[in-house]
């Protein structure tokens, strides 16, 4: 267990405390504050205004009928521009959670500065570019510091990643390949983002070469692929996992699964799971909506003026889905989100190298609003899993997804206990691992027949008919 120390008085910093999304973190921490070692979270914000530092931590102390929020929580006024300020902010904690983007122009000086200066480093990146870039560039660095440096803790890619290694834990055999399938529900008023969001993806989108040219730099070999191929989807097509069309996703999720992959089947001996992550998008209209949408978007991406006006009018180019005010607390309310994952695999004793699968799964990770209320709960509970459970993680310190840092911790109970869900469904999906084929169609003809003469006898005036069917469906199954 982590502790404090009168040249390190904190075990966490939030900093950028003050952004949209650092405020609902504060609020987070401030709610988990006994969950801390010993019972007692010591904790500080930071960021460049002491003014506006102020003013979130009174928004909180208001909001969570916590009074003393605004007394008892130090303020840090660090800059990301100046390292001096961020190198006696990081000697002050054990962990920063840094909530300052967009990354790629603001979260290499934060990691940097984190491990020269002995702090843990917890982001709710979903840049890939530069999640990647971390890896390459700091990992034999924060080893040799004995500093963790984990990305991507927020919705972001925390349900995705987190999500597969439950799915594996909870499948009976050998899992070879998964499919999720994300879908948010809004209420009257819709849902939106923030600006920072958005900007993150039209950069991100503009510099997708700079990505492949990285991956290149790794020299990693492909990851063997086990049991059978799994046939891709096309770019859109309607799902009947989720009834509604959907679509590749396009964020951080399958470069962070992979990557957790790829450190399981190197360090681990684990089996690789093939990934593939699709969104929900509605129906044809919403489609049609997307796809007019999608092309001026990769359009105007590629050229300077037109990454300019798209920053400049979030909300005009993105439809109402980014705004720089960002969602309303109704709306952030009324929003929730399920991400539905579908695995197969081959079941204990079955040989992976011998025939299809045989077995299949489905479970579901699913929780509130994703960007304000999911992201502060796993950046928050990932802090304190780090704090409590540090012997756990992999090595002595190093640039790890969320999957391999906390794979052998309690982070998933963690999460089920701060509204981020994981089930395992018992569906018509685990029948086909145990039946054949032909045993299934047997089955429905068996059914048919049945319910004929169930009603047959009913019409005669003898047992009622649902009386008689629960009587079939309790006994049958």
């Amino acid at each position: 267990m982590a502790t404090v120390t009168s040249s390190r008085p904190y075990h966490i910093i939030v900093f950028g405390a003050s952004g949209f999304t650092g405020q609902f973190v504060v609020e987070e921490v401030a709610r988990c504050a006994a969950e801390g070692p010993g019972g007692c979270l010591k904790w500080a914000v930071a960021g460049r205004s002491r003014p506006r530092l102020e003013d979130v931590l009174s928004q909180a102390a208001q909001r969570l009928s916590m009074p003393e929020l605004r007394t008892d929580i130090e303020i840090i006024v660090a800059d990301v521009s100046i390292e001096e300020s961020l190198a006696m902010m990081c000697q002050q904690g054990l962990v920063v959670l840094n909530c300052v983007g967009p990354y790629r122009f603001y979260g290499e000086p934060v990691v940097k500065a984190c491990i020269e200066n002995g702090a843990h480093c917890i982001d709710i990146c979903g840049e890939p570019q530069f999640l990647e870039r971390m890896q390459l560039e700091y990992h034999s660095k924060a080893m040799d510091k004995g500093v963790y440096v984990i990305g991507s803790c927020g919705f972001d890619s925390i349900p995705a990643d987190m999500g597969i290694l439950y799915t594996q834990k909870q499948f009976k055999g050998t899992l070879t390949a998964v499919e999720s399938f994300l879908t948010i529900s809004t209420g009257p008023e819709g849902g939106s983002g923030h600006d920072a969001t958005w900007q993150s993806a039209v950069y991100g989108f503009a510099d997708s070469k700079s990505l492949r040219q990285l991956r290149k730099k790794f020299g990693h070999k492909p990851l063997p692929v086990v049991g059978a191929r799994v046939k891709k989807r096309g770019s859109v097509f309607f799902s009947k996992e989720i009834e509604q069309y959907a679509i590749p996703f396009v964020g951080s999720d399958p470069s962070v699964v992979r990557r957790t992959q790829r450190f399981l089947y190197e360090e681990e001996h684990q089996s690789p799971v093939l990934y593939s992550a699709y969104v929900g998008v509605g129906g044809l209209f919403s489609v049609v909506k997307l796809l007019c949408g999608g092309l001026l978007f990769w359009f105007m991406v590629k050229f300077s003026l037109g990454r300019k006006l798209l920053t400049m009018f979030p909300s005009l180019f993105s439809f109402g889905l980014f705004t720089k005010s960002g969602p309303t607390m109704k709306q952030i309310e009324d929003t929730c989100f399920s991400i539905m994952f579908f695995g197969e695999g081959y079941s204990e004793g079955k040989d992976p190298s011998q025939g299809q699968p045989n077995a299949k799964i489905c479970t579901q990770v699913m929780g509130a609003e994703p960007g304000y209320v999911a992201t502060p709960a796993t950046m928050v509970q990932a802090a304190i899993t780090l704090l409590h459970e540090l012997h756990s993680l992999p090595r002595r310190g190093g640039v790890y997804t969320p999957g391999a840092a906390f794979s052998k911790t309690s982070l998933i109970d963690r999460l089920n206990n701060h509204g981020v869900k994981f089930l395992c469904h018992k569906s018509a999906l685990n029948l086909l691992a145990h039946y054949s084929l032909k045993s299934v169609c047997v089955c429905v003809c068996v059914c048919v027949c049945v319910c004929v003469c169930v009603r047959e006898r009913e019409r005669e005036g003898h047992i009622p008919f649902h009386i008689m069917l629960l009587w079939f469906y309790v006994t049958w199954f």
